[in-house]
């Protein structure tokens, strides 16, 4: 795996904050099981209820040296295949992934990881390609990134986002500007106590085209070890809330709500997720 201490990659910035606010929150009932073979072979089942409508999903993944392959067939008989190099080259990692029977979806990926910057580009392997580059140049404490998508069909800029970020001992803040300009959103990450693991963090993102604010707050916990709680609110009324427990080893069973506080009389909604590994 490569490995780097930098700046990271352009959607590391704002990742803690959002991660903290979005990762893990839901409203289907998911199961996921994960085996692996004599040989070292990866095989994870996962199936999802949402509403009336079931969806499944079988992932084996294979790892050889530093070639990793991961094959994945869905409700729809898609198969989707993504096959990564790490450090074929010092600070390095290749990707290369398509979806059968798309035959347009084909797409190669170089990363670079350098102590002082993260680059990521990205073609699509077809006629008239989709380019994308993002950049991110600094190094642990503060960042300024770049990520932009070129359509060379149209001959138009389909995405144009720029980011900065700032990181000290116990802060992460972060101000992105996407949608060509449209939106602007800032985030923030602050550990309140690290033996604990908890932390608060907040997003607020304008949209310039519409002049609507969101802003969203959380926070996370640690109950003990193999505990954790979230909740997060948001300025639309909606209130959520998670508790994770690893029952077994890499094994957990999330269960998260969400209710409209300016609907109480809809039903909450209610996700259950369950990840059993050996």
């Amino acid at each position: 795996m490569v490995f780097v201490k930098g700046p990271g990659l352009y959607s590391d910035i704002g990742k803690k904050a959002r991660d903290l606010l979005y990762r893990d929150y839901q409203g289907d009932q998911k199961f996921t099981l994960t085996t692996y073979t004599s040989n070292g072979v990866a095989i994870t089942s996962s199936g999802t209820r949402k509403g009336d409508l079931f969806l499944a999903d079988i992932n084996t993944q294979l790892k050889n040296k530093n070639i990793t392959t991961d094959v994945k067939v869905d409700t729809y008989s898609n198969v989707y295949t993504t096959i990564t190099v790490d450090e074929p080259a010092p600070g390095v990692k290749a990707i290369v992934s398509f979806v059968a029977p798309d035959q347009k979806s084909g797409k190669v990926e170089l990363q670079y990881f350098h102590e002082h910057a993260g680059i990521s580009t990205s073609l699509g392997l077809t006629a008239k390609p989709i380019v994308n580059f993002s950049g991110v140049a600094g190094n642990q404490k503060a960042a300024f990134g770049t990520d932009i998508s070129f359509d060379t069909a149209t001959g138009n800029f389909t995405k144009c986002n720029a980011g900065v970020s700032f990181t000290t001992t116990d802060l992460i803040a972060s101000l992105m500007l996407n949608d060509k300009g449209e939106t602007v959103t800032a985030s923030y990450f602050h550990t309140v106590s690290p033996l604990t693991n908890t932390a608060v963090g907040a997003e607020l993102t304008h949209s310039f085209s519409t002049n609507e604010n969101t802003l969203t707050i959380g926070t996370q916990h640690l109950l003990d070890p193999l505990t954790s709680v979230k909740a997060r609110v948001n300025n639309y009324g909606k209130v959520s809330a998670l508790i994770q427990h690893e029952w077994r080893p890499k094994s957990l069973i999330t269960i998260s709500g969400e209710v409209d506080t300016r609907a109480i009389e809809k039903s909450a909604k209610v996700g259950l997720a369950v990840a059993l590994k050996p």
